[in-house]
């Protein structure tokens, strides 16, 4: 998954699935949007773990993600997708030399960090058809199972001393999906999902809550909040973070 961009996955994500199947699918849902990312947490490579506020100076940063909900007929199971890409740098000190990775980075001299995050999400769900009729499609649930892929890498440089160490990964990771819809009147919903495992000493969740408002056609326009967490130790990887934030987004569904 080296230097796969956003759109790229996106395009070839509907692409490999939308493509061959859109005559037959029932429903699609597609939205665009802007989350804007607060990081906090702690980081480590073969050493102590460094502060993603204090250490590395990461500030909020706003990306662009994408999604796509395809839903299936008969007994095929729905499909949804979704690209975040993830981001962050900047410029810090220690009063202390520190390791990351095989490298020691000296006390004081400043540096700079970098720290990608990209994630691409395939979720294979159902409905529960019986909640929907129950409330006269007032309510919905949705289960099913979510693959997702990391592209991570973190890298620090510190010019002065010539010193610098980087890590890459690309971490696949099975999850579980959970969503639902409370739509009470018919231009407006209300939306929340769940993906998340947990093993070992590793955990990590992905909470997302939605508005939505329909004011015209199939268009909508959307804003919510986004919040993960991620306790990961991963090829001498270590760290226990969150990214959180509010977002706004426009789509369609058919």
């Amino acid at each position: 998954m080296k230097r796969f961009g956003f759109w790229g996955g996106i395009l070839s994500l509907v692409l490999m699935f939308c493509g061959p199947r859109m005559a037959l699918a029932m429903g699609i849902e597609a939205a665009v949007g802007v989350w804007s990312q607060d990081p906090s947490g702690d980081l480590a490579y073969k050493g102590q773990s460094l502060s993603l506020d204090n250490d590395l100076k990461f500030d909020t940063k706003s990306k662009v993600f994408g999604r796509v909900k395809i839903d299936m007929p008969l007994v095929i199971p729905n499909i949804y997708l979704m690209a975040t890409p993830m981001k962050f740098e900047g410029d810090g000190s220690k009063n202390a030399s520190f390791t990351f990775g095989d490298k020691t980075f000296t006390g004081i001299a400043p540096f700079s960090s970098s720290l990608k995050l990209d994630h691409y999400d395939v979720a294979l769900y159902y409905g529960l058809p019986f909640l929907k009729t129950a409330t006269a499609g007032i309510f919905n649930a949705e289960v099913g199972l979510n693959a997702r892929i990391i592209d991570f890498k973190a890298e620090i440089n510190q010019p002065s001393t010539g010193i610098n160490e980087s890590k890459s990964l690309t971490l696949p990771i099975p999850m579980l999906y959970l969503g639902a819809q409370l739509k009470p009147i018919k231009y407006l919903s209300l939306e929340g999902e769940v993906r998340g495992v947990a093993y070992s000493s590793n955990h990590y969740y992905d909470l997302i809550g939605r508005v939505k408002v329909l004011p015209i056609g199939p268009a909508f326009i959307a804003g919510g909040y986004r919040y993960e967490d991620l306790d990961i130790d991963q090829s001498d990887v270590k760290g226990k973070i969150t990214f959180q934030g509010p977002f706004l987004e426009v789509g369609v569904e058919f």
